[in-house]
């Protein structure tokens, strides 16, 4: 597990692979400045080694261009897949100065924004996947509060009650239960979870 914390932020990550495979087709990134935090999960199709391929390739770019528009990231995502297996693809840019976060997803990724004041957001993806074919993408804009906590999670999780697992909990105490849940799952499984302070 990936643990990170300063003064805006506190962050968990973690994946795993399918059955204990050697590959796991899920990526994510995870990058912090003074003025932003850029968080991906890409999900190869399929699982094993060409699915991590194309993952990969995603987080990669991601990498190299993080302090980009989400929009553009989206779209160097989609053309670095172009002849490789395709994925599934969230990328959540927040903007410390504003309050604010962009959210585009293409595919089964979900994502979740829970406030003190018990709102929960769940911004809709695109349905479908990045292949480097031609792909509308939605990008959206939100406002966020101090104190609120969000997930991001591929479909190898499944979480049926998201506002009971996010309140009244820190970050490791989610984390830990996202845990026993990846090693349940028949499918390469991938979280974020945070907090915005």
């Amino acid at each position: 597990m990936n643990y990170f914390q300063n003064e805006q932020l506190e962050i968990c990550a973690n994946k795993a692979a399918k059955g204990g495979q050697p590959f796991c087709g899920d990526s994510y990134y995870i990058h912090t400045t003074d003025d932003y935090l850029i968080c991906v999960i890409a999900d190869g199709l399929g699982s094993g080694e060409f699915a991590f391929h194309s993952s990969s390739a995603v987080t990669k770019i991601v990498e190299e261009n993080h302090y980009e528009s989400v929009d553009l990231l989206m779209s160097l995502s989609n053309n670095v897949l172009y002849q490789k297996r395709g994925a599934a693809v969230a990328i959540l840019k927040v903007y410390f100065d504003t309050q604010e976060f962009e959210y585009s997803c293409v595919g089964n990724i979900r994502f979740y924004l829970y406030t003190d004041k018990e709102k929960l957001t769940y911004p809709l993806p695109v349905t479908g996947y990045l292949s480097g074919r031609p792909q509308k993408y939605r990008t959206q804009r939100f406002k966020y509060e101090s104190n609120c906590k969000f997930l991001l999670h591929s479909d190898g999780l499944n979480i049926f009650n998201v506002k009971g697992l996010l309140r009244n909990r820190s970050i490791q105490q989610i984390a830990s239960t996202l845990e026993e849940e990846t090693t349940k799952s028949d499918d390469d499984a991938t979280y974020i979870i945070g907090s915005l302070l």
